[in-house]
């Protein structure tokens, strides 16, 4: 159900958009807690243009990242700085995979800190040579957001570890996430003072902008926006522990487009949207979208791959820099293990070397044969846990030197300092085998250059290291992105180290046509997805996904971190008050056809029975002489006792297989049979799948039955209501019955009754007592109720309908529906019903008319 503290979607529509006080610096944000929180933008949230003037000829895009893909070293008289690229950033070499005509302007902070005196003239100097828009941060904020909010919650959250002591990952600060919305912000500023909205495409990168989106769509809510992970997004029973869970995902969903590397991080993702938003998934032609108030948010599954010209021009230079000749001659008669990882808590260093001495106790015959040589780079975070895992590192090192080493022979060689990618490729060039057992990692793209340096480089026909056939043998955690891609690699569980220390064994022990069969695959891919063909790929999806932009009508609605925008197809609008009223009063014979449940009484009701709000709603109605007003619903005739103060309302009960015209009546069953001998098949194969799913249960209607999974798991539900549909239908194939599914529900009824037939026996009732409709009014929520927006649409031309009838086929909330016209909830039902009731004509009673006439005597 839609949130109520938003803006009038009929004020907005009309023109009538409240001015937002100026002089107000802060908004209210919905918190667990009351906190105070700057305010998500200081401009009106409805602002749809930059004010920078724009000078762009072609398409740009602005690629939104933490840091800046710039190297800056502080000048020898220490007069300003000096900048060049970084040739490593991945920011840098997706350019290759946009059109070549495309600007791309980078927004992201510097790895130094600038003094605040020289910062425009910093800023100036990146803008016009690397078209870099610096975000300086203070030092303060700059301290919480990163080493705080981003490395002491997000990464260990992101990664599977959880807070379970105040000393162990440490708790939930809500200063550091104000910090990082703080950051996020400035970010934000930095984008609004160079974009220009209506042609400028923009990408954010990774976990440290992750309520970005929401700054950006609150100021231009056109704007086409992609945002890409770089790290894994937890399962949903670990994202759920996070106090800002919420706040996140709905900024994530102001974005167009979200990326993953893996469909396991892009389910966890879409499972968080369900559980904590209620937000469901579809997939359409092989694409996977979140329907989200009337926008459709894309969601990309593609693992980033390497820069393939910078790995082979490196591999050129390795024989210079590092003399490869030297390496394979200090290793000679040796097979190498290599090992390349960051000082990190989750890169299972250790337990690879765990796996490296158990494999030489268990086989002794590579004792003497076998090195690990590992290399450490530099940490990325700090804190306790990496100087004990470090620690645990060196003495693991030290103990297996010293147990298996002897003179000569090191079976352990560990490099704890920065390594260039130039040195990195000498050592895959002579490395056997790599050995990747991190606990848990984004991506990790290191298979990927070793791949491509055990090929060895081509050039004019000659190959450097051409004394034969390629090959390369991986063995890598199941628990790392790029695992699924590399089908040929030995994969393990590095949490099991006797299964580590085997696959090592199996890898090198391999014979030398097996290994290039594999190698030969691995480099077919790495080759084929480099970064390019990410890149190129993410832009064509965010193309597609933001192609209806300008076409759509659109409103930003909510307050703080629950802003969104919704989008409305020109074809389908909300119903204005004011235009049914008008139409009402001008007809002269109605048909008013309602839904029950999530129509006239919300869903989440515990409490089914009409408020007498409704009940007096609905006898005003009836009373209209111009009216013919029915329930239509799929309840048992317990509906008519429930409504039976309405004395002259029509109620059409089980889909209309029970119909009565007026509380006075007796109801009519309408179905084509009354063969109830499928309830002996259906029943049990029903009663399987409530026992089987936690939270289902059975309802036993006089014609139909219904399987309900609202209370259940909504994936478990979800999944076993598609399973019981099939077997229902494969059962029941020969019987004269209807198997559907609707909102959390598989019903099984008797063919022909639908709610159509209802409104087509209505329409046809009032033609034959020469009451030929001029006034439709149908409203209903759910799949069932489609079938009567269906007649209305076909009922003019085949002449129940006058041909100036005006129809109104209404939906309640905003889903794809044949209705011309939606209404958020059923507050906003109630709320135009009552409007009708107010305009319609009710004869005045005999009593109340001789009262009036005692009173006129007096």
């Amino acid at each position: 159900m839609l949130s109520k503290s938003y803006t009038n979607l009929l004020d907005l529509a009309s023109g009538n958009i409240p001015v937002m006080a100026r002089e107000k610096k802060r908004l209210p944000r919905v918190m667990t807690v009351p906190v105070d929180i700057s305010e998500l933008d200081d401009d009106q949230a409805n602002s749809v243009s930059s004010d920078v003037p724009s000078t762009i000829i072609q398409d740009r895009i602005i690629i939104v990242a933490n840091q800046l893909p710039v190297k800056a070293k502080r000048r020898p008289d220490n007069k300003g700085w000096g900048f060049s690229w970084d040739d490593d950033s991945l920011l840098l070499q997706l350019k290759d995979g946009l059109p070549d005509d495309m600007e791309v302007l980078y927004v992201g902070s510097l790895r130094v800190d600038v003094d605040p005196s020289e910062q425009d003239d910093v800023s100036q100097l990146l803008l016009e040579k690397f078209k870099c828009v610096p975000a300086f941060l203070p030092p303060d904020i700059l301290s919480k957001y990163y080493h705080g909010f981003c490395k002491q919650h997000l990464w260990p959250l992101f990664h599977y570890m959880l807070p379970f002591a105040a000393n162990h990952g440490g708790r939930f600060d809500r200063s550091l996430w104000e910090a990082y919305v703080a950051a996020n912000k400035i970010f934000s500023q930095k984008v609004i003072e160079v974009i220009n909205p209506d042609d400028d495409y923009v990408w954010i990168h990774d976990y440290h902008l992750m309520v970005l989106p929401t700054f950006l769509r609150r100021k231009f809510i056109k704007l086409r926006m992609g945002f890409f992970l770089h790290s894994p997004f937890p399962s949903s029973e670990i994202y759920r522990t996070l106090p800002v869970r919420e706040e996140i995902l709905k900024a994530l969903l102001n974005a167009d487009l979200i990326g993953f590397h893996t469909f396991d991080y892009a389910r966890h993702f879409l499972s968080c949207c369900s559980r904590i938003l209620g937000v469901e998934y579809q997939s359409k032609r092989g694409y996977i979208g979140l329907e989200y108030y009337g926008r459709t948010i894309g969601v990309k599954i593609m693992p980033v791959g390497i820069h393939m010209g910078q790995i082979q021009s490196v591999m050129k230079l390795a024989d210079k820099e590092w003399r490869v000749d030297e390496l394979k001659q200090q290793f000679e008669g040796k097979t190498v293990l290599l090992g390349v990882d960051d000082m990190d808590i989750f890169k299972g260093v250790n337990l690879k070397l765990l796996a490296m001495e158990q494999m030489l106790k268990q086989h002794p015959k590579w004792r003497g044969r076998a090195v690990l040589v590992q290399i450490a780079n530099p940490a990325r975070g700090k804190g306790s846990d990496l100087e004990e895992i470090r620690a645990e590192i060196h003495g693991s090192c030290k103990r297996i030197n010293e147990t298996f080493g002897r003179p000569g022979y090191e079976p352990v060689v560990f490099i704890d300092r920065p390594v260039s990618l130039s040195e990195r490729a000498a050592y895959y060039t002579v490395a056997e085998c790599l050995v990747v057992t991190a606990v848990r990692d984004g991506m990790n793209l290191t298979p990927y250059e070793y791949i491509v340096c055990r090929e060895g480089v081509c050039c004019s026909g000659s190959c450097s290291d051409s004394t034969g056939p390629k090959k390369s043998m991986l063995v890598v955690s199941e628990f790392i992105g790029c695992s699924p891609s590399l089908s040929g690699a030995v994969r393990i569980n590095p949490w099991n180290i006797e299964a580590t220390a085997e696959a090592l064994n199996e890898a090198i022990s391999m014979a030398d046509p097996e290994k290039q069969l594999r190698h030969e695959k691995h480099y077919k891919y790495v080759s084929l997805h480099d970064v390019a063909y990410w890149s190129r790929s993410f832009y064509q999806d965010l193309e597609r996904t933001c192609k209806d932009h300008f076409r759509r009508r659109c409103w930003g609605i909510g307050l703080s971190f629950g802003f969104r925008v919704v989008a409305l197809d020109p074809n389908f609008r909300k119903l204005s008050i004011d235009i049914i009223v008008s139409a009402y009063l001008r007809s002269k014979s109605r048909a008013i056809l309602l839904d029950y449940d999530g129509t006239v009484m919300p869903q989440t009701s515990m409490n089914k029975r009409p408020s007498q709000e409704v009940i007096s709603i609905i006898n005003t109605l009836c009373a209209d002489p111009k009216n013919i007003v029915f329930v239509v619903s799929g309840r048992g005739k317990t509906l008519g006792e429930w409504l039976s103060p309405c004395s002259k309302l029509g109620i059409a009960a089980e889909h209309g297989y029970f119909m009565r015209w007026s509380a006075d009546e007796d109801w009519q069953v309408c179905g084509q049979s009354n063969d109830f001998g499928w309830i002996q098949m259906a029943e049990p194969v029903m009663q399987l799948y409530t026992e089987a799913t936690d939270g289902s249960s059975i309802e036993k209607k006089e014609s139909a039955l219904v399987w309900h999974h609202r209370d259940a798991d909504p994936g478990f539900g979800s999944s076993q209501a598609k399973e019981l549909l099939d077997h229902l239908e494969s059962v029941l194939a020969n019987e004269p019955v209807a198997v559907k599914s609707g909102q959390y529900i598989v019903e099984v009824k008797p063919q022909g009754v639908s709610k159509g037939v209802v409104a087509e026996k209505i329409l046809s009732s009032m033609t034959e007592n020469r009451r030929q409709a001029d006034f439709v009014l149908c409203i209903g929520d759910d799949r069932s109720d489609e079938d009567m927006f269906e007649i209305f649409g076909g009922a003019t031309a085949s002449g129940t309908l006058l041909s100036n009838a005006s129809v109104f086929a209404c939906t309640v909330g905003q889903k794809p529906s044949k209705a011309k016209y939606y209404l958020d909830d059923t507050s906003d039902v109630v709320l135009m019903l009552e409007n009708l009731a107010e305009a319609s004509d009710v004869p005045s009673s005999p009593s109340s008319s001789s009262e009036e006439e005692k009173e006129d005597s007096l």
